[in-house]
């Protein structure tokens, strides 16, 4: 199963310390050069986890040649849709919610940060996810307290 990441839901999932669950619950994670360089900026939070996590993950994209134009996304998220349809990925690993309409518009799969905490609790690879919300409540990852709450109720557990 092939799965397409775009800069901010790897961010998150970087904070939680939980980049690894991505190679247990996907067969071949890829991500467009230009969402490595946008998480591996030396000013962005964790962008040393994420250098060693993506550096053989990286694939270049012409995005004008799978129809995707940039229009309202950013380069990172129009090219990771654009690698999606190259490399006719299972899911998309996107949390930007612009990105995540577009994606549903063109019947792409998508899965965001949540998502991934919430299979990974499901599979027993985690034994919560309460901890890691809260490390997403304590950094600069926004998310509704409705969502982070939705994520902890389908993993079965009940809010702080």
């Amino acid at each position: 199963m092939i799965l397409v990441a775009d800069s901010s839901a790897l961010i998150t999932l970087s904070i939680c310390n939980c980049l690894e669950i991505l190679n247990t619950i996907f067969n071949e994670i890829k991500v467009p050069f230009e969402v490595y360089n946008e998480v591996t900026k030396f000013s962005k939070p964790e962008s040393e986890k994420l250098k060693l996590f993506l550096k053989d993950k990286i694939e270049k994209i012409n995005s004008e040649d799978y129809f995707i134009s940039e229009g309202s996304l950013g380069a990172g998220e129009a090219k990771a849709i654009a690698l999606y349809r190259k490399l006719k990925a299972n899911w998309l690993l996107v949390d930007d919610e612009k990105a995540r309409k577009i994606a549903n518009l063109n019947q792409i799969k998508i899965i965001g940060s949540l998502g991934v905490l919430v299979i990974a609790k499901d599979r027993g690879l985690i034994k919560s996810i309460l901890p890691l919300i809260e490390k997403i409540r304590n950094s600069n990852s926004f998310f509704s307290e409705s969502l982070l709450n939705k994520a902890i109720e389908l993993a079965g557990e009940n809010s702080l």
